[in-house]
């Protein structure tokens, strides 16, 4: 079996944070860059697999600056067997539809049996990448899974909902995403770094995939204004005079809070 699992260079969530207020992109300069935890989970997923079943190929897929071969190295010696890495200028700032484009272009030209994605991003948090790719690959989605089992044929898991739990599966080839009830990734090794460094990483570029970003080709969602976030204000203060009760109720109700 070949599974791709989808890995993303986030910025470290114990760091600050930034926008860049001319660009309306993240500032990757503001502090240390990390594999954001939800993918090394799911590399967690296609590795515990291809621990118990021979054969199996693991390729850790992302898309990401040119500068982010440190991050894919890691999947690497964490356990995948190989790595490609998508890196454009053209995709610096690619809204969820084209980043959904040429992912699923970079994994069908793979043919994977089983593509596996963390259920939302940190730093995005769009939770939309998973299902847009199935439906460019013409494969069946089995999103948001806190439990997994894969089998030669298929694939099956539990998914939270309102009234408790549902049970799920599909057929091969498919695309599942995964929450954070599933175990944490396994820790690279010395052993583990040291292979890493000769494994496989290919690096595509938009060429490569065939794949335009140029946005008279199709609609594509841009970034009009971005600013600060406004400082805290101090909040509101009751002396209590006797009418504090009042003065609660009028704040509440001034603030539709009841």
């Amino acid at each position: 079996m070949k599974i791709f699992v989808l890995v993303k260079e986030v910025p470290d969530t114990y760091g600050d944070r930034k926008l860049n207020l001319e660009t309306g992109l993240a500032d990757r300069a503001a502090g240390d860059l990390v594999l954001d935890e939800i993918t090394e989970r799911a590399l967690e997923v296609a590795l515990s697999y291809a621990d118990k079943n021979d054969g199996t190929e693991v390729v850790a897929v992302s898309m990401a600056p040119e500068g982010s071969t440190a991050s894919l190295r890691r999947a690497l010696a964490i356990g995948a067997g190989s790595a490609v890495h998508i890196a454009d200028e053209q995709l610096a700032g690619a809204d969820l539809g084209l980043t959904a484009e040429v992912l699923a272009a970079a994994i069908r030209r793979g043919a994977p049996d089983l593509v596996i994605t963390g259920n939302l991003s940190t730093d995005g948090s769009g939770g939309v990448i998973p299902a847009m790719i199935a439906e460019h690959l013409g494969f069946a989605q089995v999103t948001a899974l806190s439990a997994v089992e894969i089998t030669a044929d298929g694939v099956s898991g539990v998914r939270g909902a309102d009234a408790g739990s549902q049970p799920v599966s599909a057929p091969l080839p498919a695309v599942i995403s995964i929450t954070e009830a599933l175990p944490d990734a396994r820790f690279p090794n010395f052993k583990g770094i040291m292979a890493a460094k000769k494994k496989p990483l290919e690096v595509l570029s938009l060429a490569d995939l065939d794949v335009s970003a140029d946005p008279s080709a199709a609609p594509r969602t841009i970034m009009t204004t971005v600013s600060e976030k406004p400082p805290r204000a101090a909040g509101v203060k009751i002396t209590d005079e006797g009418d504090a009760a009042d003065k609660l109720v009028d704040y509440l109700v001034q603030n539709r809070l009841v």
